[in-house]
């Protein structure tokens, strides 16, 4: 079973770096892919290749050697937003597309993307790093995810479980929030196209985006906002494979 399972995620793994790279590629040697959409739909493969890499790797090499040891030393939903955002202007405000969504709003807006994620995760990191675990450290996750770490802490983790909901909520509620609103605007105008091919057409554009945000926004509104971190840590290892 572990010949299995190490052989479909290693080819899960190259399938997504190489279409990621793929994709990075071409939009940075295509001409024709030099607007908004391609400019954050890169950046958002740069950072999916990072996250896979940061995990998958880890997880190979466990399964082929047997080492299970995992030293201990979220800018993707604000990059979803912003690609929703950049949807509803492309399909609502064809004409001023160009004008407003020009390089240096989608640059300004990428680095606020990664800013954001790295302020949302800091805090926490930081009281992470200053937990006490005792004699026990076996985790029950294939990653040092939050849930896992916080349940064999033998310190007082309320406040950490607190702020980890709390920032879950700001960013996942907050973000989910700017998608819907734009997509609600975007499917209003959709309907309102007269022709079936113009409406097929825009909606196969939004089509793809829309199953990554169920997705991601499902899995991580599951494992991170709820009351407790440390509850069903069994499930939240299997929707994180996922």
């Amino acid at each position: 079973m572990q010949v299995l399972i190490f052989i479909f995620l290693l080819v899960s793994y190259l399938l997504s770096v190489t279409g990621n790279l793929t994709i990075i590629i071409l939009t940075l040697v295509d001409s024709r892919l030099k607007t908004a959409t391609y400019f954050f739909l890169k950046h958002f493969s740069f950072l999916e290749t990072l996250f896979t890499t940061v995990c998958i790797p880890r997880f190979l090499h466990s399964l082929s050697t047997g080492d299970k040891t995992i030293s201990y030393n979220t800018v993707i939903f604000f990059l979803l937003g912003i690609m929703s955002y950049d949807h509803y202007m492309a399909i609502c405000k064809p004409l001023l597309y160009a004008t407003i969504m020009n390089s240096r709003v989608c640059g300004r807006l990428v680095i606020c993307c990664w800013i954001a994620g790295w302020l949302v995760i800091f805090p926490s990191l930081c009281l992470g790093l200053n937990m006490e675990f005792c004699d026990y450290n076996v985790i029950d996750h294939f990653l040092c995810d939050a849930s896992p770490m916080l349940k064999i802490s033998c310190s007082d983790t309320r406040f950490i479980e607190q702020l980890v909901v709390a920032l879950a909520v700001l960013t996942n509620f907050g973000t989910f929030l700017c998608v819907v609103l734009s997509y609600i605007y975007t499917i209003k105008t959709i309907i309102k196209f007269p022709s079936a091919q113009q409406k097929m057409k825009a909606f196969s554009t939004c089509f793809s985006h829309m199953i990554v945000v169920s997705i991601t926004y499902g899995n991580c509104i599951f494992i991170y906002v709820k009351p407790s971190a440390k509850d069903e840590v069994a499930i939240n290892k299997d929707v994180g494979v996922y």
